[in-house]
């Protein structure tokens, strides 16, 4: 194809592409139909200039026509607070409820390791001697475990916390696409919370172990789990993608991938709260538990109740069809 011959010849009806589109509040009906259809039509143009290898700049400058006459063929753009509500109370719940069964299984995978783990530092108690000294071991336990969570001034402590799980979720999301890295970092931090486990309540004090980590890990490892989830479906989906192609499965679960991060970083900013302000604190263990136990019932209705009628209504966490890469129309 003769690009430039292309360009000179429907010139003019992107130059009316965007006459309309400058004007859009004040077509007549025919207009609006006119600009209906010069956008289906210019779509296909930019197919065409991308297939035969056009400059750069030709294509982008006919992209940025496309994406404004879109907005004008779509209506206006909806206001922000539009756009958070619906992502915390549809896209991201519906997004969590369509990954339930990878970051329940990974959830439930992780506690056994870690159980496994803190079972053999409390049967076999000969095993610390290959990592730790009986002094250290006693330091941690006497010490350090509960000195984490108080010697740093809370809001500093929060912020810490929250850059720090939020660093192990983005890691366990982004390589999950790998699948091994996201799988090693969950093996890690699993034996890491056994083998605590298993000093802690070895040498009587499970109840500060479960009185300072209950609070916030519960939704803090939830966090983890799903981030995890979500990169290794990611993965996943290059392996198996089921009826789409490959290409279109990565690039629908990437979407919904991509997506959640919004939301884990939230989720993770209420969790570093709590572990600064709560779990240190000097309420009841009992108290302090259940705010740890609330918040994660909490969590679970939450993906249980708007997740799932979300979910049952056709969304799956992706962006709107709108916003997806669009492909260009073409004549019957």
């Amino acid at each position: 194809m003769d690009v430039e011959a292309f360009v000179s010849v429907h010139q003019p009806q992107w130059d009316r592409l965007a006459y309309l589109t400058r004007r859009q509040r004040r077509l007549t009906g025919a207009e609006a139909e006119e600009l209906v259809t010069l956008y289906q039509r210019v779509g296909t143009h930019l197919a065409a200039l991308r297939a035969a290898g056009a400059d750069p700049v030709s294509i982008g400058r006919l992209s940025g026509l496309i994406a404004d006459a879109r907005g004008a063929v779509t209506g206006a753009q909806a206001p922000v607070w539009r756009d958070i509500s619906k992502y915390f109370l549809v896209s991201f719940p519906a997004a969590l409820y369509a990954s339930r069964r990878w970051w329940l299984t990974i959830g439930l995978l992780f506690y056994l390791v870690a159980a496994w783990a803190a079972w053999r530092i409390i049967a076999h108690p000969e095993v610390v001697d290959s990592f730790a000294t009986s002094a250290q071991v006693q330091e941690l336990v006497d010490k350090e475990f509960a000195a984490y969570y108080s010697e740093n001034p809370a809001q500093d402590f929060a912020f810490q916390v929250w850059i720090n799980n939020a660093t192990i979720s983005a890691a366990v999301l982004a390589l999950g696409i790998l699948l091994i890295p996201s799988i090693f970092i969950l093996w890690d931090n699993a034996l890491n919370l056994g083998v605590n486990a298993g000093l802690m309540i070895g040498h009587d004090r499970a109840n500060v172990f479960f009185g300072l980590i209950t609070p916030h890990g519960l939704l803090e490892l939830t966090a983890v789990f799903v981030a995890a989830a979500a990169g290794l479906r990611l993965g996943w989906s290059w392996i198996v993608p089921g009826p789409r192609t490959r290409m279109q499965a990565l690039a629908q679960t990437g979407r919904a991938t991509v997506g959640m991060a919004i939301g884990l970083a939230a989720i993770l900013l209420v969790t570093g709260i709590i572990e600064a302000f709560v779990t240190p604190s000097v309420l009841p263990t009992a108290v302090r538990v259940g705010i740890g136990v609330l918040v994660e019932i909490g969590f679970v209705l939450y993906v249980w109740i708007l997740g799932r009628r979300a979910f049952r209504a056709g969304e799956y966490g992706d962006v709107d069809e709108a916003d997806r890469e669009a492909t260009a129309p073409v004549s019957a």
